[in-house]
């Protein structure tokens, strides 16, 4: 299900009733716990949250004109999903997000790669998402992209 919207304000504004609660709550937490270096903005057509071009010039090595992406929310037939490329990067990470997550949340974590779907929409871990965000710098992630993801020439 794409965004629909251009601009972070768009996208909050134009959920379905039952998807704007939740989905604006999650943006909040993420907001409120986003380390300097990283902003809200669209990626790849949808609300992420990114490294800015002003910050890390060369932008994703995918599609250079993006910012590099970093996390990112979307609403989807069936679910929210959650997006963090720290723990697709970083086994550490990852690790103690699947470790701490039964903690918060009574529903059976639901995980990708770099993907966790919130399916039962009242049942969203806000406080560990939170946690989550403040758990890597704009700076890492820069070094841990460059390392694992970026192509060497």
């Amino acid at each position: 299900m794409k965004a629909i919207g251009k601009t972070v304000h768009e996208i909050l504004t134009s959920l379905p009733a039952d998807r704007a609660e939740p989905f604006n709550k999650l943006h909040d937490v993420i907001l409120k716990n986003l380390p300097v270096g990283f902003e809200p903005g669209i990626s790849y057509g949808g609300l992420g949250y990114v490294v800015p071009h002003s910050i890390y010039p060369s932008g994703y090595h995918c599609k250079p004109s993006e910012p590099l992406p970093f996390a990112g929310i979307a609403s989807q037939k069936d679910s929210i999903n959650f997006y963090h490329m720290g723990i697709y990067a970083d086994p550490v990470l990852y690790n103690w997000f699947v470790g701490e997550y039964p903690k918060h949340c009574k529903q059976k974590l639901d995980i990708g790669k770099s993907c966790v779907r919130f399916n039962k929409l009242d049942d969203i871990p806000y406080e560990l998402v939170g946690e989550l965000m403040k758990k890597m710098t704009a700076n890492e992630w820069i070094e841990k992209y460059e390392a694992q993801f970026k192509k060497k020439k």
